[in-house]
């Protein structure tokens, strides 16, 4: 993962989202898992756990919805990455105005 400066073609799909589960990873919590770090899907606000966790819920989300960008969930962290392009923007990217 390298750091950036860069934006790819999919920043036209950041959405100006909320949380769906702001306490947590929305499939580790339904299954009872634990997660190390949170992701949030800047298209539809799904929240999953990271691919450091057991459930990689947030690939997972990229691969079964195909929204390309997740920005961190953890407080301090300012950072997107975009699964397609394999791209990691800081700061994190925000919607368009």
């Amino acid at each position: 993962m390298s750091t950036s400066s860069q934006t790819c073609s999919h920043v036209k799909q950041v959405r100006d989202v909320a949380p769906n589960t702001p306490q947590g990873c929305e499939e580790c919590l339904q299954l009872g898992m634990h997660w190390v770090h949170l992701r949030l899907c800047q298209e539809c606000g799904h929240v999953g756990c990271c691919d450091q966790s057991q459930g990689k819920h947030a690939t997972k989300h990229f691969h079964s919805s195909r929204h390309p960008i997740m920005k961190s969930f953890q407080p301090g962290e300012d950072w997107s990455w975009c699964y397609i392009d394999e791209l990691f923007m800081e700061p994190a990217v925000e919607p368009a105005s």
